[in-house]
């Protein structure tokens, strides 16, 4: 999907909801490199890729999302330091643009280079950050595990994991969970992501996902339905994927009804 819709760049700050084992992940950090970061969370205890930071919990847990939003107040936390090497042909413009701040490349990633453009983006930047709006991708893969009533003495059913990665056989079932998951992800998303920012979210299909739909249209420019290629035919798993958030949405616009 990066490669059709081109969602990452370098020095950005990506969300992964539901990272484990960490495959999306990997494909975040590799392409927002150099000065970008990468935060997953999960309730599954799951080693990372290398540069990225985790938190293990589940995201329902309003205590959780406090913990993701600490994080994210720090913008130097969770991003690689430069590295700077000394040797003799290394003139004194080139240490200054190696010790810049990684934030300040953040910052110019979408900036325009001239004129009214320029101060356009900036002023919104600006605005985002005050409001506290520090993302600029949110990925959720999140799945609802589906409940254990025997087989505890069996890792393949005892371990959340393997209950994650595979659907009750109950359509309905889990297509209600995942909308449930998916609107959580959205709220988070409202209240997170930047300004022309984008929203990857995995659900199973049925009945209530024209509304969700409907609502991601409303704080999106752009929303695409996806299934991915590795996915059997048969299967009701798909992706929204919603490309630059518009400026301006309140959360009453698309949540009317709280």
């Amino acid at each position: 999907m990066n490669e059709k819709y081109k969602i990452f760049k370098k020095g950005q700050t990506v969300v992964d909801l539901g990272y484990a084992p960490g495959s999306w992940s990997q494909v975040a950090i590799d392409r927002t490199l150099p000065g970008g970061r990468v935060i997953g969370i999960d309730m599954i205890p799951a080693r990372p890729p290398r540069g990225v930071s985790t938190i293990q919990g589940n995201f329902l847990s309003p205590a959780v999302r406090e913990s993701v939003k600490d994080f994210l107040r720090d913008p130097d936390r969770g991003r690689p330091r430069p590295q700077l090497v000394f040797s003799d042909e290394v003139t004194e413009d080139e240490l200054e643009e190696m010790g810049r701040s990684y934030v300040e490349m953040e910052r110019r990633t979408d900036v325009g280079t001239e004129g009214k453009a320029a101060g356009s983006s900036q002023g919104r930047r600006a605005r985002d950050e005050a409001e506290g709006r520090m993302v600029d991708v949110v990925l959720s893969d999140m799945s609802a595990p589906w409940p254990q009533v025997t087989g505890y003495w069996r890792r393949s059913l005892s371990d959340p994991y393997y209950r994650m990665m595979n659907t009750s056989g109950l359509s309905f079932k889990d297509h209600a969970g995942s909308m449930d998951l998916c609107t959580a992800a959205l709220r988070f998303t409202h209240d997170a992501l930047r300004s022309g920012g984008h929203f990857i979210c995995k659900f199973y299909q049925g009945t209530e996902d024209k509304l969700l739909e409907t609502r991601l249209k409303k704080l999106f420019k752009s929303v695409h339905r996806e299934k991915p290629e590795s996915s059997r035919s048969e299967s009701k798993e798909a992706y929204f994927v919603a490309l630059r958030r518009r400026d301006g949405v309140e959360r009453s616009d698309i949540f009317p009804d709280e």
